[in-house]
């Protein structure tokens, strides 16, 4: 697979978190563009297939604004099974609860590997 379509990838996946739904992807593409300082423009030319390579530097940013959105996600996650588990806390909560805990160890691992 090429860094374009990987990258490519990544954005689809960014955008489609970050809608809200019909006709929000430009307006999504522009809230990620401006929380991860990646420019619109280049963004949405490889989300659209325009670009047939993706720079170096570039490729980097969006992969860690990737896991960065992955992190979030997991936090939020974590979040919502800590308020859960305070009324009914069973096995199966623990379970999940210690599983996004070790997903999240993971993606914070990810990027430092990525910064370094």
């Amino acid at each position: 697979m090429s860094s374009a379509v990987k990258t490519q990838s990544y954005i689809c996946r960014m955008v489609e978190k970050e809608t809200k739904g019909w006709g929000d992807t430009l307006p999504a593409l522009e809230r990620l563009a401006n929380r991860y300082a990646i420019p619109f423009w280049t963004m949405n030319n490889i989300r659209i297939g325009r670009a047939k390579t993706v720079e170096g530097g570039i490729m980097r940013r969006v992969k860690l604004a990737y896991l960065d959105m992955c992190e979030r996600q997991l936090k939020n996650l974590q979040h919502e099974l800590e308020l859960e588990g305070g009324d009914t806390a069973d096995d199966l909560d623990a379970d999940l609860l210690a599983e996004v805990q070790s997903l999240a160890a993971k993606v914070t691992q990810a990027k430092k590997g990525i910064r370094a």
